[in-house]
C-alpha cells in the first residue's frame, strides 16, 4: 500500500488503540511507499480521526485549575497529552497531503509520528496513574484548526504549525516542569524532559522545510514568515522565548529578537 494511503488511514482512525497501532506500523516499515505510484489529492479534513472524548469547546470555556489538587494537575497533564494527540495527527497529515515532496521529508513526519504518539501514551499511563484517563476533561482544537486553515499550502504549515504553534511549547515546557515539581510530581516532570528533547527536533523538522520550502520559491525567509503570520492572523505568544531551546531548534538569535518584538 502506498505511503500517502497508509498515513491517511491512521490519520482518519477513531480508535485510539488501532490509531496508534497504525502509526507503529508505518515507522517500523510494515506499510512500505511506492514510490512509482503517483499520490493523490487528500480533501480538505475538517475533524480527523478521534475518540468520541474529550470533548471538544472553545479555549475560553477551559475552566482555570490549580495543580495543588490532584484533579487540577490531572487537568494540566490532560491538556498536554491532547496537545500530543493533535500532533500525532498533524505529522500524518504533513505525510499525506503534501506531495512531490523529498524522501527526507516523508521520512522526518514519520520520526515525529512515531515520537509524538509515544508522548501521548506516557501522559496517559501518568493520568492513569493518578486516577484519570484521556477524554475525562474537556479539552480545545485550536491546533488542527490551524492545520485546516494550512492544507493548500506546504509552505504555510511549516512556517506556521512546527514554527509558531509547536515552538511555544519549547517556551512553556520548564515553567510548567517548575509547577509540578512544587507538587512533587517528579514522574511528570521527566516525562516533560522526554517531551521537550523530542520536541526541539520536531520544530527543528519544521524549520528545515521551512527553509526549504522558501529555497525552492526564490523567498526570502524572514519577511515570508512575517508576511505569513499577518496573513493568517497568527498570533504569538506572549512571554520568555526559551532561546537555548529554540537556538537548537534552527532558530536564529536575530529571527527570537523578531519574534519577541513581534509580541505587541
Amino acid at each position: 500500500m502506498h505511503l500517502q494511503e497508509t498515513a491517511l488511514a491512521a490519520l482518519m482512525e477513531a480508535d485510539l488503540a488501532a490509531k496508534l497501532a497504525r502509526v507503529a506500523a508505518l515507522r517500523a516499515g510494515e506499510a512500505r511507499g511506492d514510490d512509482d505510484k503517483a499520490w493523490q489529492t487528500v480533501p480538505r479534513i475538517d475533524i480527523p480521526g478521534r475518540p468520541a472524548r474529550p470533548e471538544l469547546v472553545p479555549v475560553s470555556q477551559l475552566a482555570r485549575r490549580s495543580v495543588h489538587s490532584p484533579a487540577g494537575r490531572a487537568a494540566l497533564l490532560h491538556a498536554i497529552a491532547h496537545i500530543e494527540f493533535n500532533a500525532i495527527n498533524l505529522a500524518l497529515d504533513a505525510i499525506c497531503r503534501f506531495s512531490a515532496m523529498p524522501a527526507d521529508y516523508y521520512r522526518d513526519w514519520l520520526q515525529v509520528a512515531q515520537e509524538e504518539a509515544g508522548h501521548f501514551v506516557l501522559l496517559r499511563d501518568h493520568l492513569r496513574t493518578l486516577g484519570f484517563d484521556y477524554g475525562d476533561f474537556p479539552a480545545h482544537n485550536g491546533l488542527w484548526d490551524m492545520a485546516v486553515r494550512t492544507d493548500h499550502d506546504v509552505l504555510a504549515r511549516m512556517a506556521l504549525v512546527p514554527r509558531v504553534m509547536e515552538a511555544r511549547g519549547l517556551d512553556a515546557t520548564p515553567g510548567i516542569q517548575d509547577k509540578l515539581a512544587a507538587v512533587g510530581d517528579t514522574a511528570a516532570c521527566a516525562i516533560l524532559d522526554i517531551i521537550l528533547r523530542d520536541e526541539i527536533g520536531h520544530v527543528r523538522i519544521g524549520n528545515r522545510w521551512y527553509h526549504w520550502c522558501c529555497a525552492q520559491r526564490g523567498l526570502e525567509p524572514t519577511a515570508t514568515f512575517i508576511a505569513l503570520l499577518r496573513e493568517y492572523d497568527a498570533t504569538l505568544a506572549r512571554g520568555a522565548l526559551n532561546y537555548p531551546a529554540r537556538e537548537a531548534a534552527g532558530f536564529s538569535r536575530d529571527e527570537l529578537l523578531l519574534l519577541e518584538s513581534l509580541q505587541v
